[in-house]
């Protein structure tokens, strides 16, 4: 059951307050270690009756369902998330198929970047290196999973832009960047962390 949690917490992960989640999973692991090591290892003949069984059995349970209730309550975005401010300052940021980039003053433009999260829900981008030329770059990003993602394009600590948290569908995002290396990553707390990240190289 343990196991269980574990596999979805991921898919389950986002910006609101996770105190809940961890209390109510918390106490579902130490019940588990409990009946495993605390009473099943001590005592062989444990459950000892029927009774016994039953309780375990019903605390068991009434502590899953706690841990999922948590997730679900906990799960979503928040409306002052981090990619949401960070979309304020973003250039361009539209849904559904970019118009032909145009070159901009000092610089030719480059084709749409294509970007997409994993579609079953692992926290990593496919590809994980992008290149582009000067000027006008536009990153169109899919997103296919249960698992809302966002791209946040940075040079060092400095966020240039961001396309805003979502799922289900396809949006894009275009800067003007000059020569360099620049980093893109998904700024919904603990992806980046885990993974999620990539590198933009402008030449």
């Amino acid at each position: 059951m343990h196991g269980v949690v574990l596999q979805i917490a991921p898919i389950l992960g986002a910006e609101k307050s996770k105190v809940p989640f961890y209390i109510a999973g918390g106490a579902l692991v130490v019940w588990a270690l409990i009946v495993s090591l605390g009473l099943g290892m001590r005592i062989p003949a444990f459950p000892r009756n029927a009774g016994e069984e039953r309780g375990v059995i019903a605390v068991t349970v009434v502590l899953v369902l706690a841990a999922v209730s948590a997730a679900v309550l906990t799960s979503g975005t928040s409306a002052t998330s981090p990619a949401s401010t960070a979309s304020a300052t973003t250039p361009t940021a539209t849904t559904g198929t970019p118009a032909p980039p145009s070159s901009p003053a000092g610089g030719a433009s480059s084709a749409p970047l294509k970007l997409a999260a994993n579609p079953e829900g692992q926290l990593s981008y496919e590809p994980k290196q992008l290149s582009a030329k000067t000027g006008k770059v536009t990153i169109t990003m899919a997103n296919m999973s249960v698992v809302e993602h966002n791209v946040t394009v940075a040079q060092g600590s400095t966020v240039l832009g961001a396309i805003p948290t979502f799922k289900g569908g396809v949006k894009t995002l275009t800067l003007n960047l000059k020569p360099g290396t620049y980093t893109f990553y998904c700024s919904v707390p603990g992806h980046r962390q885990a993974g999620m990240e990539g590198t933009l190289t402008v030449s």
